[in-house]
């Protein structure tokens, strides 16, 4: 071979391998299998990922090749892990029946290998039957490149992973099982005689007998937004008992990496006597927001700093049907040496929904067969300045998701797990939390600010903010009554189930309407919405999980620059596996037009967009 010959190969070789030749590469191997854990006291069998509950974090640095093989050892079922958030080819999205991947067999491996283009707090978990809520998930950070804060005020000495999950001792198959017996099968907080008598001293027979009706018409409960009961609340895998503990020294700023790891739960998350600084959102840096406390949906991120001055706070993440708490400590590592128990705090007060949180006024043109099809387009917000617009300006940290609102069904006695079934009713009745109305009511106290999905900004520009060149809606619906959920009006596995197509480059609305009486998180795979939530269209924060509230409507742009197929659906887990789930496919439907632009919305530690193509 001659000189020139053999020098130009090698020059070809070298430009081929360019991107990876100066990337670091960050090896994982993870093994799945099923072992007994006993987190309340009652061994049970779950998933477990290299012998522990829960999967380890991952952690990688901006620009690293992440390569991750997952081992499965289960006997019996195949298996499958998706990168929640992370920009990547198709395939290695990790969604069996997506882009030619087909799950992960018995016995099998699988070699996840991609180029990590982004920083942030994401997470990883199962995309096969109910595994993620038998405990296959866990935590992925990804530090900006060599650790460099994305902005000088995120600059923080401690950097700790709060990651809430919701544990329960029957396993994901049993529970859909119950679910499809009965949906009302974990609705054991109900109103009692008690409660009808209160509303007739305060409304009146007629008025009360009225509301009633109405009620009964519509085949549900005041009570009747909590899917599922019984869970066990944990940070990091830990129950409040066992007490997970962040250190921290006098001056120190520390930042907290909040998700919510749930299958079924959201949180309204506070520290006592410390304010938090909310940084980030979903893995993106967002414009500083001061709060005292935020709800988290399934499946979103929120990153906070803190500056704690006291030896010992308490982290407190309630449910937001008040039936319990994850609970964790941040205490200082010099003035504390000994360890704290926790103290469990007092539940909020249960909301109950009320007519105007039904849609009172346009009942007649509800579906009255099917309580989950009904139109709730006027919500209560008197006490919670929620802007339930068109373009998704909700109070984040207001809303009642609906997604675990088991209501604080006396949720005095369900807060410790450990004893809530041996309480006994005359304690129930006498520490039952005073009622509030309204689905929007977290009683948050005066004075206190919560964070709203109108208080996000993005930390900088968005580079693309071109108009929707057309929109496509969403409907998201379901029929409590036989447990299932829909995306206009099809289950995932209907066999005249139709994909949503976009071009590739297509700038588009995405417009989800809730027709349902219940909050669905809304997650997009592979890319980035930019949720409309009043800023202008270079402020507009990315997400890539949208609470969508019941009886509502909310819109996010998206640049469509990811080529494949994309799941989207609702991050809670059973109203998925029910049928709530779609298919997004981005492809080049001509190609002999010229691609419009194709930035990437997501930033980078620089706060550059990516051109990931």
């Amino acid at each position: 071979m001659s000189s020139k010959i053999y020098a130009g190969v090698v020059t070809s070789l070298s430009l081929l391998f360019a991107p990876y030749s100066w990337a670091a590469i960050k090896e994982y191997h993870l093994n799945i299998n099923q072992e007994m854990v006993n987190i309340t006291g009652k061994p049970v069998k779950r998933m477990t990922v290299n012998g522990k509950f829960i999967a380890p974090l991952l952690e990688f640095e901006e620009g690293d090749e992440a390569v991750i093989h997952v081992h499965n050892q289960l006997k019996d079922q195949d298996t499958s892990l998706h990168w929640h958030g992370l920009l990547l080819p198709g395939l290695m999205d990790g969604v069996p029946g997506f882009n030619g991947f087909q799950g992960i067999q018995p016995n099998g491996s699988f070699e996840y290998r991609f180029k990590v283009r982004q920083n942030g707090t994401y997470w990883y978990h199962a995309h096969s039957k109910g595994q993620e809520q038998d405990g296959l998930y866990g935590a992925l950070v990804i530090y900006p490149k060599g650790k460099q804060p994305v902005a000088a005020h995120e600059k923080a000495q401690r950097d700790y992973v709060v990651m809430l999950s919701d544990f329960h001792e029957t396993d994901s198959d049993q529970i859909m099982a119950n679910l499809k017996k009965s949906a009302e099968y974990y609705q054991n907080q109900r109103e009692t005689v008690a409660d009808v008598w209160k509303q007739v001293k305060q409304q009146g027979l007629k008025a009360t007998w009225q509301d009633r009706s109405m009620w009964n018409q519509m085949r549900m409960l005041k009570t009747d937004l909590s899917d599922v009961t019984g869970y066990t609340f944990l940070v990091n895998g830990k129950t409040p008992q066992q007490n997970w503990t962040g250190a921290f020294k006098t001056g120190e700023k520390v930042r907290l990496r909040f998700i919510n790891a749930s299958a079924m739960s959201f949180f309204d998350v506070r520290i006592p006597n410390l304010k938090m600084t909310v940084v980030s959102a979903d893995g993106q840096p967002v414009q500083p927001v001061a709060v005292d406390e935020f709800r988290i949906g399934a499946a979103e991120t929120y990153d906070v700093l803190l500056e704690p001055k006291q030896p010992h706070y308490q982290i407190e993440a309630e449910s937001i049907d008040r039936s319990g708490f994850a609970i964790a400590s941040l205490h200082n590592e010099i003035q504390t040496q000994h360890q704290h128990t926790i103290e469990m705090p007092k539940p909020r007060p249960r909301s109950l929904l009320t007519m105007d949180d039904m849609g009172h006024g346009s009942h007649a043109q509800m579906d009255h067969s099917t309580h989950g099809q009904m139109k709730m387009a006027e919500m209560d917000h008197s006490t919670h300045e929620m802007d339930h617009s068109a373009h998704g300006q909700m109070k984040m940290a207001k809303m009642d998701h609906s997604t675990h609102a088991q209501m604080n069904h006396d949720a005095h006695d369900q807060m410790d797990h450990s004893t809530h079934q041996q309480q006994t009713t005359a304690r129930n009745e006498k520490s039952k939390p005073e009622t509030v109305f309204g689905w929007a009511n977290a009683a948050t106290p005066v004075g206190h600010k919560a964070l709203q999905y109108a208080d996000l900004k993005s930390l900088t520009p968005q580079p693309d903010i071109r108009p929707a060149e057309r929109e496509l809606v969403i409907r998201l619906g379901g029929t409590m009554e036989r447990y299932i959920w829909t995306i206009d009006g099809k289950k995932f596995s209907d066999k005249d189930f139709e994909p949503l197509k976009v071009q590739y480059g297509e700038r588009i609305r995405l417009k989800f309407v809730n027709e349902s009486m219940m909050a669905h998180p809304m997650h997009l795979h592979g890319m980035f919405m930019q949720l409309e939530n009043g800023q202008t269209a270079a402020n507009m924060p990315n997400k890539h999980t949208i609470v969508v509230p019941p009886g509502q409507t909310v819109t996010a742009m998206l640049t469509a620059d990811e080529l494949g197929e994309w799941a989207i659906h609702c991050h809670l887990l059973f109203h998925m596996s029910a049928g709530m789930m779609s298919k997004l496919i981005v492809a080049n439907v001509d190609d002999s037009k010229t691609v419009k632009q194709k930035t990437s919305p997501v930033q980078s530690s620089q706060g550059e967009s990516h051109a990931h193509h």
